[in-house]
């Protein structure tokens, strides 16, 4: 072994070790105060703190996937929630040296002369890799995200350790069965750490955006970019929050945008964004709509999920208990009584409410941005309790985690709009089969067929 696998070896023992100390304390801790009935309030978001305190001091994949959970309602208890949803993605960067030897493994040891100039220091760091701004030889500006070394190994250790979580969970919490989403979790983070697929997605979102002039997307210079290097176009902009004070017509025309970007892909082509974080796009021209910047997590869904999703937006339309229950039928949920469907209505109700008033309207009245959606979460699991455990589809999860993290967005901005009608309008005359043919036609297209 050599001292450079020694070291690798030596640092992924110790990743291993802090992780399982740190997930497994909280585990543990969980545990004991269900067994011992001493759960309160108090008690949990003392431990709440304290995780989310370790997992912030680690760093890395395990810190990325606990931001997803938190923003997956009932999926943890709620003082938990709040406080890893306060992480943020904030890695200590890669120093110049270790960029050069990242650089020169993934494009070879003349790297520099394939970039007119290139900033060692990063733009930005986050879970994953960071992000490094660089010229190309005909003077266009780049991005390149450059991943971190010996993630896969990463990523795997804070998974393993994140399944105890998730049973503890499922052990103490048995109202909803969360084995469909951490294997919902694990697939997506997996995938990104490949950024030759995050160079599809980014010509897949391109292309399906083609005539959507308030969102922009980069293009990818594939000459310049691996499985561990994604350089695409440097897409000037600022940060949504800035615009918080703007005018109203400026901060309604930035959630048009977001509208735009996240639900016309889905109602047209069934692919949606599943990271609606404040990181992943910017504001450009003073809000004249926006960047969209990150492609790593990207669900494709089949086209009758999609279906699913339509009818039950019908059905809720029409008060059709037929077509609600089919919509739930058509995405795996089975064996479905009456009072179990009515609990599930109070959170597709929720999820659906902006969208079936045809007015002009914010997108929840009254609700701090970081608590969107815990009420009717907490409603749905008391009502639950006496039910049984349900199982919730796999896909929900960042079609849960789009809606609820966009709500927020719209919520920061203030805005106000008719999303019935923007809704209506990325639905189109919804044809499933058409959306089967343009969905294959579009991932052909990106090379993801």
């Amino acid at each position: 072994m050599t001292d450079r696998e020694a070291n690798r070896f030596s640092a992924r023992a110790a990743r291993y070790a802090k992780v399982g100390a740190n997930v497994g304390g909280a585990a543990a801790r969980f545990a004991a105060q269900q067994l011992t009935g001493g759960r309160t309030s108090a008690r949990d978001a003392t431990n709440a703190a304290a995780l989310a305190k370790a997992l912030g001091g680690l760093k890395g994949p395990l810190m990325k996937v606990a931001q997803l959970m938190a923003t997956i309602p009932d999926l943890l208890p709620p003082e938990y929630a709040d406080e890893l949803s306060k992480l943020q993605s904030d890695a200590p960067p890669m120093g110049a040296a270790f960029v050069k030897r990242r650089m020169q493994a993934e494009l070879g040891p003349d790297w520099q002369k394939r970039f007119k100039s290139f900033d060692l220091k990063p733009a930005a760091a986050a879970s994953l890799g960071q992000v490094h701004r660089a010229v190309a030889p005909d003077g266009a500006p780049l991005a390149c995200k450059l991943q971190y070394p010996d993630m896969k190994s990463a990523v795997e250790a804070d998974l393993k350790q994140l399944d105890i979580l998730f049973a503890i969970h499922r052990r103490f919490e048995p109202v909803i069965d969360t084995t469909e989403a951490a294997k919902e979790i694990g697939a997506r983070v997996r995938e990104e750490l490949d950024y030759a697929r995050e160079a599809k997605h980014a010509a897949l979102y391109r292309f399906m955006l083609a005539g959507a002039p308030l969102v922009r997307t980069p293009g990818v210079r594939a000459d310049l970019s691996t499985e561990r290097l994604l350089t695409m176009d440097w897409l000037d902009g600022e940060k949504l929050l800035s615009f918080k004070s703007a005018p109203i017509e400026v901060r309604n025309r930035i959630g048009a945008a977001m509208f735009t970007a996240w639900w016309l892909p889905f109602s047209r082509f069934g692919v949606i964004h599943g990271d609606p974080h404040l990181g992943n796009y910017s504001v450009f021209e003073q809000g004249e709509g926006i960047n969209l910047l990150d492609y790593g997590c990207i669900r494709i869904f089949p086209p009758k999920f999609v279906g699913g999703v339509v009818d039950l937006y019908r059905g809720l339309q029409t008060d059709d208990e037929a077509r609600i229950v089919h919509a739930y039928e058509t995405w795996g949920f089975k064996g479905l009584k009456k009072d179990v469907i009515d609990t599930l209505n109070i959170w597709a109700r929720f999820i659906y409410g902006p969208l079936l008033e045809d007015r002009i309207r914010s997108v929840a009245d009254g609700v701090e941005p970081g608590k969107y959606g815990r009420r009717e979460a907490f409603t749905v699991h008391q009502a639950l309790k006496t039910k049984g455990p349900v199982t919730v589809p796999r896909e929900f999860v960042f079609l849960d985690r789009a809606a609820v993290g966009l709500g927020a967005v719209f919520l920061h901005l203030g805005a106000e709009l008719n999303y019935h009608r923007m809704f209506e309008e990325a639905l189109g005359n919804f044809q499933l089969e058409r959306l089967a043919a343009d969905q294959a036609a579009a991932l052909a297209k990106a090379g993801l067929a």
